[in-house]
């Protein structure tokens, strides 16, 4: 079985306990959406081949389009923005933007263009649907600790015969972040866009005043983002074990957090390997995403994610055994909902808001293992050797089928 092969069927095992994404704008009043993002992946930069490989793989940089904030690629900072004030096609806006963001004084904000044809599926052209007969094994294991907990792994067998499949064992349902992501359709002014795909220059700042112009805006439509709305430090991650040893990662307090997860994913022998940092059985596959802060503060509580002042946690020694593996971390971030005028406080009265603008923010970190420590250069740590590149190179070829 080929790894290729088993990730696709893990990812789409996984994938069931994922609602699509859609978002229907109701309100006719202009409403603005802005996802911040970071974005880090430890221990790349200095890894050569392995780092030249990845932006191949993730797409490079330099060139940004929307979305890019969901699941950001290379490391840096992301923004995606959207108008919705009522008009389909939605006409074209502006929006000012303070010097410290480094992209001019403006961005366009333009409906996206005409949806093209599907591009063809990536893989090497076998699957389910050639008839074959295919099968594999999917562990999920959870929890901070050097050890397997007992109880552990839970186990999924995927059988493929003549394009069925047959599967054993229960995938864990799982947590999903609430579905507040919109679907970009003709009804949304966007950025980036094709006319400006400049990506966001790493320490740039939204710190200060924004204004909305354009068909349908009011005039009042000017707003002001402080800090707490501001692109959000990276994750400083760092590792030691691994293999037979747990693995163990450490991070510095990340500011402005209100918590955080961490999950991992991997091969060993012929099975696909899940864990997450949560205290029951959670693949993580929705976790990954923009949090309010009063789900993370409720999940905190309920032990699926880690508290702002948790600086470390470990993967159980072996479940990887000598393969590779990669891990993604999220630091969930403040979000800020503003609308003019303001909500009369005590007021019973009818409020009707000329305009809303809804900003969130996250980090995120990408780091592979079974290459040895990873550590940030200014600790002094050794880089892995140019050799280890091999298994991760293999690992991420084959979880995104390429």
């Amino acid at each position: 079985m080929t790894l290729p092969r088993i990730s696709c069927l893990a990812l789409a095992v996984a994938a069931l306990a994922i609602p699509t994404a859609s978002r229907s704008a109701s309100n006719a009043i202009p409403q603005l959406y802005m996802d911040v993002a970071t974005h880090d992946m430890a221990g790349m930069p200095a890894m050569g081949g392995l780092g030249r490989m990845a932006m191949g793989m993730f797409g490079g940089k330099g060139q940004a389009s929307y979305g890019m904030t969901r699941m950001p690629g290379m490391p840096g900072q992301y923004l995606d923005i959207a108008l919705y004030n009522g008009s389909n096609p939605a006409p074209e806006a502006s929006q000012a933007i303070p010097a410290g963001l480094r992209l001019g004084s403006s961005l366009p904000l333009l409906p996206p263009p005409s949806a093209r044809s599907p591009a063809a599926p990536m893989g090497d052209g076998r699957g389910i649907a050639d008839g074959g007969e295919h099968s594999s094994r999917i562990l999920v294991y959870w929890g901070c600790g050097a050890e397997v907990r007992a109880g552990q792994p839970r186990e999924i067998r995927i059988s493929l015969k003549n394009g069925k499949a047959d599967i054993s064992g229960s995938m864990p349902q799982g947590r999903n972040a609430p579905e507040r992501a919109i679907n970009p359709g003709p009804e949304y002014a966007l950025w980036p866009n094709e006319r400006s795909r400049k990506q966001v220059p790493d320490g740039a700042s939204l710190v200060g005043a924004h204004q909305v112009s354009g068909p349908g805006v009011p005039a009042s439509m000017h707003f002001d983002l402080e800090r707490m709305q501001d692109f959000m430090p990276k994750i400083a991650l760092s590792s030691s074990g691994g293999g037979d040893a747990a693995t163990n990662w450490s991070w510095k307090p990340v500011d402005r957090a209100t918590g955080y997860f961490l999950s991992a994913m991997g091969q060993k022998d012929d099975a696909i390997v899940m864990w997450s940092s949560a205290e029951m059985p959670e693949p993580g596959t929705g976790l990954m995403d923009y949090l309010p802060e009063a789900t993370v503060a409720q999940w905190i509580k309920e032990r699926v994610l880690l508290g702002p002042q948790v600086t470390n946690c470990a993967i159980p020694r072996g479940i990887f055994g000598d393969g590779a593996g990669v891990t993604q971390m999220i630091a969930y971030g403040p979000e800020r909902n503003i609308a003019w005028p303001p909500r009369p406080a005590g007021s019973k009265a009818a409020w009707k808001p000329e305009w809303n603008v809804r900003v969130r923010t996250k980090s995120t970190a990408f780091a592979p293992m079974g290459m040895g420590n990873i550590g940030n250069a200014d600790r002094g740590e050794p880089a892995a050797p140019a050799d280890q590149d091999k298994p991760v190179k293999k690992l991420l070829r084959g979880l995104l089928g390429r």
